[in-house]
């Protein structure tokens, strides 16, 4: 069964209504031009899917945070959310892809930071990323201080708004849903070089979000602490030593 996100209900809704007014007209001159609207239809509800996916159980691992295409992935000698270098792998996402984006790791949100910008082609990586309308997400580990990651939503040439939908101090875990960008559109994801991620994709790859790993980290993330529940202790009271 096909799942769809909430995130496009309305879109879907007036483009539905929309289609049907112009099928309707273009009907009444000739009814098989009619037909014209159902690709258009079908890519409309194509676009909102949602698709459950089956996530890496590693815990060494970072996946991806968007469907589309590894449009490049570079070094970067300091970012400064991260506090140090870093890589950069850019992934393109076209009209046809899946546009959920998730979490790359288990972590927590310490610094969500919206900026407005222009609207240029995601094609253009570097203008993109620099110049673009932007959503940037920081993510820490889940039971410590250091920053783990930043996963960048940016807008391209057709794309007009970005969703995030977690709040800043929510943990998140590996492959969560996050968000999305409505239309054609780019997502960043850095990785700071303590962590020594070896990369694991290449330029030109098809990846799915949630699923395929983009990097296997050589330092472990810090995970949440469990908490003990006192029915996890068997009392000494009154407990007979054995003969």
């Amino acid at each position: 069964m096909l799942r769809l996100t909430r995130h496009g209900f309305k879109e879907m809704l007036i483009g539905s209504l929309a289609l049907i007014v112009v099928a309707l007209g273009v009907g009444w001159a000739w009814w098989p031009l009619a037909l014209i609207v159902i690709p258009l239809l079908l890519w409309l509800f194509a676009f909102f899917r949602d698709p459950e996916r089956v996530i890496p159980d590693d815990q060494h691992v970072m996946v991806s945070p968007a469907d589309g295409k590894i449009s490049d992935i570079t070094e970067l000698p300091n970012h400064g959310l991260l506090g140090g270098p870093c890589v950069r792998v850019g992934i393109f996402l076209s009209v046809f892809n899946v546009h959920i984006n998730r979490s790359p790791c288990d972590g927590k949100v310490v610094e969500v930071i919206y900026k407005r910008g222009k609207f240029i082609n995601a094609m253009s990586h570097s203008q993109a990323s620099e110049q673009n309308e932007s959503n940037t997400v920081v993510l820490a580990e889940p039971a410590g201080e250091r920053r783990v990651a930043v996963v960048k939503q940016i807008v391209g040439l057709i794309a007009r708004r970005i969703i995030f939908s977690a709040d800043r101090g929510e943990l998140l875990k590996r492959g969560q849903r996050i968000g999305m960008i409505k239309f054609g559109s780019r997502t960043e994801l850095y990785i700071p070089m303590w962590l020594e991620p070896k990369i694991q994709v290449t330029v030109g790859q098809t990846v799915r979000g949630a699923a395929d790993i983009i990097a296997i980290l050589g330092q472990p993330i810090h995970g949440q602490k469990k908490k003990l529940d006192d029915e996890e202790f068997e009392p000494l009271v009154g407990r007979e030593t054995p003969a």
